[in-house]
């Protein structure tokens, strides 16, 4: 997916030119916005594959960014954050951010992140169609749609791809590295926390506690019946 479209919103110069630099340089088609509002303006203008989003901006910061494109898109989106304290991560995972990374960074580690990031979701549009039924529970990995008792249930991109790796697995413990490589690649740097975050929202949406089950110090098991 080297033609991918990135947009970078940041209000340093030096590393709005410092990461469109690495971007362009493995092929990618890079726009770049320096403050909030004409961030949010060129996310809905480009349509990017990806969005590297800085937390602190003028005008808008990135968690009202965040809040507003999750209504309309599921784009991924990594964070670019200065703070280092947890709460601050989790907010922004919490908001809708798929992943994070903070500041001061490695440049080859944000394009190494980025690159994995669209290689899942290449092969996420490119793999054959399957049903995946349960009693309570329906995946169709083709539409990436899911449904509980009949009911449709609204998943960003990144949890509908930790569910379906549950589902696929079903009755099977998978640890948080496991699911962290299926889902974010072999490639990610970041930590174990943003499994636990990201889970927590496919459980509130699926509206049922028993569906996903913590192994504790181990990791997560999906336990709803094959029909």
């Amino acid at each position: 997916m080297s033609n991918a479209k990135i947009l970078v919103v940041d209000d340093e110069p030096s590393i709005l030119n410092l990461v469109s630099s690495y971007l362009k340089a493995d092929g990618y088609e890079v726009y770049t916005a320096a403050d909030g509002p004409s961030g949010l303006k060129a996310a809905r203008a480009y349509k990017p594959d990806l969005i590297v989003l800085d937390l602190m901006l003028p005008g808008m910061d990135g968690l009202e960014i965040l809040t507003r494109l999750r209504r309309e898109s599921d784009v991924y989106i990594i964070l670019l954050t200065a703070r280092t304290e947890e709460t601050d991560k989790i907010v922004g995972l919490s908001v809708g951010a798929d992943d994070y990374v903070t500041k001061p960074f490695s440049p080859r580690e944000l394009t190494a992140r980025v690159k994995a990031a669209l290689r899942r979701i290449q092969v996420g549009a490119s793999a054959a169609s399957e049903i995946l039924s349960f009693v309570h529970v329906r995946i169709d990995t083709g539409a990436r749609t899911v449904t509980v008792d009949g009911q449709p249930v609204n998943l960003t991109a990144i949890e509908f791809d930790l569910l379906r790796a549950l589902a696929e697995q079903r009755g099977r413990v998978l640890t948080r590295e496991q699911l962290l490589e299926k889902v974010w690649g072999t490639n990610y740097y970041g930590e174990l926390r943003v499994v636990d975050v990201h889970l927590g929202h496919v459980r509130q949406k699926l509206g049922r506690s028993d569906l996903i089950a913590t192994v504790r110090g181990v990791g997560y098991r999906f336990e709803d019946e094959p029909l």
